[in-house]
């Protein structure tokens, strides 16, 4: 299989390190990372986002973003921002977005990782099926998106767009214009797949 062009590895990359900020606070070692990124100023609203990202790395440290994370998308019942489907589409943890989900997951051949203490639908996992997906050149990746992170995703992205933590906004606002963009781009393809994902 040849390799996945540069766009669309930049894009499953974009998607994992998504999944990762989401999931976890950054530890030293990835914000050194990100602090030492540079970004092609092209003048487009994403590498805007980058760029502001960038800085907040910078002036931010592990303990921190610990610190943040956990207020803002965990919680002691639950942070300023909940990063699950079924919150933001039927206003309820573990509802009819996660069933479908959880059917459509199972006919892609992916499973929940033992490990894991979050349901599928935190937008974490959604991120890194995404990439997955695109890494594997999948028919499915358009419908996917379509399906289950369209309706919803770039709202909650908003919304930790929002928070009073500079890395965390700026993240938020990063994924927000990227999951737009991406809409954009996997729309019309799934418009053209005769074959649907039902959405609940």
């Amino acid at each position: 299989m040849n390799e996945l062009n540069e766009s669309d590895a930049l894009r499953a990359d974009v998607y994992r390190l998504l999944a990762r900020l989401l999931r976890e606070a950054p530890d030293a070692a990835l914000l050194d990372w990100l602090a030492g990124l540079e970004i092609d100023a092209d003048g487009t609203l994403l590498a805007e986002h980058w760029a502001a990202l960038i800085e907040a790395a910078r002036a931010t440290t592990a303990e921190e973003q610990a610190r943040a994370h956990f207020r803002h998308l965990v919680g002691v019942v639950q942070g300023d921002v909940t990063p699950y489907a079924s919150w933001y589409r039927n206003g309820e943890l573990m509802d009819a977005a996660l069933v479908a989900l959880r059917r459509d997951l199972k006919a892609l051949g992916f499973q929940r990782a033992e490990h894991s203490r979050d349901p599928e639908d935190h937008l974490a996992a959604l991120a890194e099926v995404m990439a997955m997906l695109i890494e594997a050149r999948s028919p499915d990746e358009a419908r996917f998106f379509m399906a289950h992170l369209a309706p919803w995703a770039a709202d909650c992205l908003a919304d930790l767009g929002r928070v009073d933590t500079p890395f965390q906004a700026r993240l938020g606002r990063l994924g927000q214009a990227f999951l737009e963009q991406e809409a954009r781009r996997l729309e019309a393809e799934a418009q053209q797949d005769p074959v649907r994902i039902v959405e609940p």
